[in-house]
């Protein structure tokens, strides 16, 4: 035990101050608070007299009194837990919290969107520091301009960590990094630490919901919207109608939802959830190829997008009449199939095949539902999928293309960085081509041939190069390409919806 110096006695009372400045708590509670981190420390007194301020931010204060701590973690995890522990006494607890959103959002949504934000990258549960390593560059394609981001923000496990997860027992508490049950929760070896994390909880088709912000988020204010039901991912009008209720709660966020299915859906199936954020991705800024006819649905706008994967919209001024014709969609493509172009409702053994990735957003006055189509069959030559990336751009992105990447958003794997500056060397001849990944050879090499990169160019050429590679990621996904038979196929599809009606 220790007494502090008046730096870090300064430091304790400005990381206290922000506590008062997040509304966690009112000045009569900066006492209390102060020796809760005293506490922490391992302190048993501080420099008398000294007032806090919030000039530094909370992130720097709270690197100023780790440092303070007489500990030496060998393992990250434990250092992150000590931390969030120290956070966690200026974080609003969840019912100060939810009292506090309401109360702004009752004067303005954008003021109660923008308070939670501020609490969540102040107290780190957005990693504001990770996700700036992030390395971001769009490609211009026949389709728009496309996202690309190598994502780096998540930081690797160290070898000793990678051992003690291995052989940490098996814990069914929380049951997914999604649930409810990790608001609160202290982390572990094999679980981030969650004391900080905190939902706004919401009802929604008369279950409960809570969202919060993602902490290596891949968008502006990338939020994620939470069943706390604990079901599986599903599809249909109750998705549809709920992602409707969202915009309407939350105007200034789009909303989307991964499919249903494994090969086209995300990564986690087994626990319903959204993904929102203030972002317009470059599939809602895709001209229209052309425009659907209902005669059901008068009042609705319906157009396929110029998009490489097939992309309908669906807008209307009233919500449920957007559902409603959306479900109708859904439904059409959920039992069609075109044997021309392997496109099949159900597998051999009768699966259901056919599902859709959906996105809502309310814009200019009028309810958006986009309606991205997917096919989850699978072919002795495309055993991963038909409509997943083939083969030869796996050396690019071979996993699932969920949500954000159907928008037209590549996530690709932090490996990259690494491997394409190896790609770059062998362009202007600082590497062998036996340096280069394997995976990345054949590309590489067809590269140099077509293009001549300079150590001035040769960053731009890789990008651009890998942006097509991207693009043909997408076109694979599709299920209707970009061809004379994608065309008719896609014409025969629509047919088939008027005559469903």
């Amino acid at each position: 035990m220790k007494s502090l110096n008046e730096e870090q006695s300064q430091a304790v009372m400005d990381f206290v101050a922000w506590g008062v400045a997040m509304h966690a708590y009112s000045e009569a509670e900066t006492v209390y608070r102060t020796n809760l981190v005293l506490a922490k420390l391992g302190a048993t007194s501080l420099v008398q007299g000294l007032t806090g301020h919030t000039d530094t931010n909370l992130s720097d204060l709270a690197d100023q009194l780790i440092a303070v701590q007489d500990t030496d973690f060998e393992m990250g995890w434990q250092a992150a837990i000590d931390r969030t522990e120290l956070l966690n006494i200026v974080t609003p607890t969840p019912d100060v919290l939810a009292a506090e959103f309401e109360r702004l959002y009752k004067v303005d949504p954008e003021q109660a969107v923008k308070y939670y934000y501020f609490i969540s990258e102040s107290v780190e549960n957005v990693k504001v520091n990770d996700i700036a390593r992030n390395i971001a560059f769009t490609h211009n394609s026949k389709y728009g301009d496309i996202e690309i981001t190598i994502n780096l923000s998540k930081p690797e496990k160290t070898t000793a960590e990678i051992k003690a997860a291995a052989s940490a027992p098996k814990s069914t508490y929380p049951p997914t990094a999604l649930d409810y049950t990790n608001e609160g929760y202290l982390g572990t070896v094999t679980a981030a630490p969650r004391l900080t994390h905190r939902f706004i909880r919401e009802n929604f088709s008369n279950e409960t919901w809570g969202w919060h912000y993602s902490p290596y988020a891949y968008f502006e204010e990338h939020a994620i919207f939470v069943n706390f039901k604990r079901q599986p991912m599903q599809m249909g009008l109750r998705t549809f109608t709920r992602l409707m209720q969202i915009v309407t709660r939350y105007p200034m966020y789009m909303v989307g939802s991964n499919a249903d299915l494994p090969i086209v859906g995300g990564s986690i199936l087994s626990q319903e959830h959204y993904q929102a954020g203030r972002h317009a991705f470059p599939m809602m800024k895709a001209d229209v190829k052309q425009k659907v006819a209902l005669s059901e649905y008068e009042n609705v706008e319906v157009a396929v997008l110029n998009w490489p994967m097939t992309a309908f919209r669906v807008s209307s001024t009233d919500a449920a009449d957007v559902v409603a014709a959306s479900e109708f969609i859904r439904r059409a493509w959920e039992k069609y199939s075109d044997e021309k172009l392997m496109i099949h409702a159900t597998s051999a053994e009768g699966d259901r095949q056919h599902t859709v990735t959906p996105i809502a957003q309310f814009k200019d006055g009028k309810y958006e539902l986009y309606l991205v189509l997917r096919d989850n069959g699978t072919s002795e030559d495309y055993p991963m999928g038909i409509f997943h990336p083939h083969a030869d751009v796996q050396h690019i992105k071979q996993e699932n293309i969920g949500l954000i990447e159907v928008m037209g958003l590549a996530i690709l794997p932090a490996r990259l960085l690494k491997e394409l500056q190896k790609v770059e060397d062998f362009l202007i001849d600082r590497a062998s081509l036996d340096e280069v990944a394997e995976g990345h050879r054949a590309w590489a090499q067809q590269i140099k041939q077509d293009r001549q990169a300079s150590p001035t160019t040769v960053t731009e050429i890789v990008q651009e190069e890998v942006g097509k590679v991207f693009v043909r990621v997408l076109e694979d996904a599709g299920v209707y390409k970009d061809d004379a038979n994608g065309q008719a196929g896609l014409d025969r599809f629509i047919k088939y919806l008027a005559s469903a009606e």
